[in-house]
């Protein structure tokens, strides 16, 4: 957690950031493991499901940001996002204030239940560093947000043609399923439970 997040906080390229933020949030998922109860391993399998989700979205946008000439992953590329394609600006929001741990998103819904198995298996100090290094890691997720609308636009940006209409129905259903796991994630929680149980 501490690792993944204090190097995270260095990155200016944002793949790589999305990198080390993969390692804290490996940290989590071990918190939820090493509380052992059945609270922390229904946790496990809905953070796994919510990381997939919002990082493949995350990826996504990126991807479609890419081209022949330039990668366009820098956080200074973003800059300016909002009034060239709003949509995706609005999209790459949901994915980072996700990432971020902010409700009504689901990586709020999947952090609380972490912490809270780690709190009940009486790991307390343990879930204090992990709300700790996620407050430590919104500053590189908020980053990119206020590079997209509050910095002036540049000029990377401007070849882009477009986004196929498969790959903006993905998105846009990740962003909807972020949404609903973080809004009404009881019935999935009761299945990450059910299907633990089966195995241990």
């Amino acid at each position: 957690m501490i690792v993944g997040t204090v190097v995270g906080v260095a990155q200016t390229n944002v793949k790589r950031m999305l990198a080390y933020s993969s390692i804290a949030h490996g940290g989590y998922l071990l918190l939820a493991l090493v509380s052992g109860n059945d609270y922390g391993k229904g946790a496990v399998l809905f953070y796994l499901l919510t990381y997939a989700i919002t990082n493949l979205g995350a990826f996504g946008v990126i991807g479609l940001l890419e081209d022949y000439d330039r990668p366009n992953d820098k956080v200074t590329d973003y800059a300016g996002l909002w009034h060239d394609h709003p949509a995706l600006a609005a999209l790459m929001t949901i994915f980072m204030l996700s990432l971020g741990g902010f409700p009504p998103m689901a990586g709020f819904i999947a952090k609380w239940y972490v912490f809270s198995a780690a709190v009940k298996a009486g790991y307390t100090w343990l879930a204090i560093i992990g709300v700790l290094t996620s407050v430590v890691s919104v500053f590189f997720y908020l980053r990119i947000v206020v590079m997209m609308y509050m910095t002036p636009s540049g000029e990377t940006m401007a070849r882009f043609p477009g986004v196929p209409k498969v790959a903006g129905a993905a998105l846009v259903a990740s962003a909807l399923a972020i949404f609903y796991l973080g809004i009404l994630p009881a019935q999935v929680l009761d299945w990450a439970a059910a299907s633990v149980s089966s195995i241990f």
